[in-house]
């Protein structure tokens, strides 16, 4: 009788090692701008994603997509960046690929100037093309007013095409990117804004509060309205029922 032999193979996989991995470098961002800028950005995802919690929006941190890198200290952080199917209600100092299901960004947007235009439009965008392949990457830099963007197709980065208003779109988002001048944060100046599929402005936290706010007083004071005008007919009509009666 023949017998059959069943060989398992074993493999042990070894732990990763403990690697000090800071979550950013401490040094400043080019300017005051640029900060409010990346606050605006992730306060614009998070409303228009208003009640969903499958979404990280991240901004001005590291991110660590190899060991070999980690262990180089070859630190890279985009200054926003949006990751999507991941729980988005967990706080994270830095985004660690290997602890988040290898997941890297879906979306990256880089603030240019002087100092970070060229590797923002060189290495970044080759490692974001070919290593992190994030499917769309936007530039823009705030002292030419340019905004550059690009969608990942057969794994090659293709420029997007702006509209006449000169926005891109993004699939990612299902949103137009594209400047609007204003007040944010109490600073006037030109910034990278969403807008919808028709080109109106989408509101950040605050303004779309704001409005619910001022919906809320124009219902309040129209209800108002409607009882003082419904008490002012009241008292007509008693005032007439008066007169009737003593002319009666």
């Amino acid at each position: 009788m023949s017998r059959v032999i069943e060989v398992v193979e074993r493999y042990i996989v070894p732990d990763i090692p403990e690697i000090d991995l800071p979550g950013e470098d401490g040094i400043p961002l080019e300017t005051n701008w640029h900060r409010i800028q990346i606050n605006l950005l992730v306060d614009s995802t998070r409303q228009h994603w208003h009640g969903r919690t499958d979404f990280f929006a991240g901004g001005n941190m590291f991110i660590y997509y190899s060991l070999r890198q980690a262990r180089s200290k070859d630190y890279k952080g985009p200054d926003f960046f949006v990751v999507k199917d991941v729980d988005g209600t967990r706080d994270r100092p830095a985004w660690i690929t290997w602890e988040e299901d290898g997941r890297l960004p879906d979306v990256i947007v880089e603030l240019l100037s002087p100092s970070t235009a060229a590797e923002d439009l060189g290495t970044k965008k080759d490692l974001y093309e070919r290593t992190f392949k994030t499917p769309e990457y936007f530039c823009y830099n705030p002292d030419t007013r340019e905004l550059l963007g690009w969608q990942l197709e057969k794994q090659r980065y293709v420029p997007l095409q702006p509209s006449a208003r000169g926005h891109l779109w993004s699939e990612q988002f299902q949103v137009w990117l594209g400047l609007w001048e204003g007040d944010y944060e109490g600073i006037q100046a030109t910034w990278l804004r969403f807008h919808d599929a028709a080109g109106r402005l989408l509101p950040t936290g605050e303004e779309a509060e704001r409005r619910r706010a001022e919906a809320e007083h124009q219902r309040a004071e129209a209800e108002r309205q409607r009882a003082d005008a419904a008490e002012a007919e009241l008292v007509r009509l008693r005032a007439e029922l008066e007169r009737r009666s003593r002319d009666g």
